[in-house]
């Protein structure tokens, strides 16, 4: 019994997805839950697995493709389990062999053909990317491409070989870029920078960071102590926790927080969701979770909705000062950076201290200089003075 495989409902808005790679070829036998295909969308990448067991009798759809939602995406038998195929070990060696001749059955384009022959290739060495695997003309030069270095093969035969590489951007990238670009030319951005004295959160952690562990079952990071320090500073300035409607300004009486992380897929912002609500406990632990669901994928759309600030953190990677760019609709973001040590005047003295630059980028069309000033100035505060936030000062 043939069983479809169709793109299933991605999240609200979303009705368009791109083929980003099969895992499975036609003909390979396939488990209930196995992986088959890639689909990438304008804000989630997700994997879309096999309903049932069986063999993946026929594609519909080639890497690159962009398909609707509800679209037929290829065909399972499932009457050809693994299971059925395993009866001995000689017919399921049978079954492999079949399979691997069904699968290159689908003859080499005519000019691949040409090209593996001038170039004493054979299709056992080459990966078809055509429909249904079919060998193609840029997949036997992409395979002298490689062996170029090592072989005369491709420049004896006068194949020209480039030493450039071209890759399609991926859905993700293109918004990304996109809704960058838009907040360039919508949002009328300025950013303000300060720096902060971070010994005392330092400290804090050292003291009590094997004792929160030991409780929360969670580190304790500087993700949940700077959530909580922009929630009390957006309390004071609520312009920034705001957004423009049309010739409205919204202000939001609650806190959702992105936290911006990068995975190798680019930069993806899942939101903390009722931050102003929640203990430094509960912020660490969902930021946790949530930033392991980005690092493997598994974001929904909804993770991602609904964000009235964000926060993001260069530092990691080294950054030592940068000018963030708006994630639109939202007013502000803030910027945190590496921290270094680095002589400062305290009381008449030089010191060395632990500091960290903070950049705030704002829209400047509903968030005043003095506001985005005093937003940052609060911020600071209750960094060097972790205290305030305990007391709600």
């Amino acid at each position: 019994m043939a069983i479809e495989i169709r793109v299933p409902s991605l999240g609200e808005s979303v009705t368009k997805a791109t083929i980003g790679k099969w895992y499975k070829k036609p003909g390979e036998i396939v488990e209930e839950n196995d992986s088959l295909l890639e689909l990438e969308t304008d804000k989630i990448t997700v994997d879309i697995p096999a309903s049932v067991s069986g063999k993946l009798l026929e594609v519909f759809v080639n890497d690159g493709d962009t398909i609707e939602v509800g679209a037929l995406l290829g065909l399972v038998d499932e009457n050809s389990s693994k299971k059925g195929l395993s009866v001995s070990g000689t017919e399921m060696s049978k079954s492999v062999e079949n399979s691997a001749l069904a699968s290159t059955e689908i003859k080499p384009a005519p000019s691949a053909i040409k090209l593996m022959a001038d170039n004493n290739l054979n299709a056992r060495q080459i990966s078809g990317s055509g429909r249904r695997g079919q060998i193609l003309k840029s997949d036997v030069l992409d395979v002298l491409s490689r062996n170029s270095a090592a072989s005369p093969i491709a420049s004896s035969m006068g194949v020209e070989v480039s030493r450039e590489e071209r890759v399609r951007m991926t859905n993700l990238r293109q918004t990304i870029a996109s809704r960058l670009k838009d907040a360039q030319n919508t949002a009328a951005m300025l950013t303000t920078f300060n720096e902060v004295d971070m010994t005392a959160v330092m400290e804090l952690r050292k003291r009590y960071r094997d004792m929160f562990e030991k409780k929360y079952d969670v580190k304790l990071g500087f993700m949940g102590i700077f959530s909580r320090a922009v929630c009390h500073a957006l309390k004071e300035i609520p312009a920034i926790n705001a957004e423009i409607n049309g010739s409205d300004i919204v202000y939001k009486n609650y806190a959702h927080i992105g936290i911006a992380v990068g995975t190798d897929r680019g930069l993806v912002v899942p939101v903390v969701r009722n931050v102003d609500q929640m203990s430094i406990a509960e912020i660490e632990k969902k930021i946790a979770f949530l930033g392991k669901l980005a690092r493997d994928g598994k974001l929904a759309v909804s993770d991602m909705q609904g964000g009235t600030f964000t926060i993001t953190n260069g530092g990691i990677y080294g950054s030592l000062m940068s000018t963030p760019i708006l994630n639109m609709p939202q007013s502000g973001i803030l910027g945190m950076h590496a921290i270094k040590e680095r002589p400062v005047a305290i009381d008449g003295k030089v010191v060395v201290r632990p500091m960290m630059y903070l950049a705030l980028s704002y829209d400047h069309r509903i968030v005043d200089g003095q506001e985005a000033v005093t937003f940052l100035v609060r911020v600071k505060e209750n960094l060097e003075d972790p205290q305030r936030l305990v007391l709600d000062l």
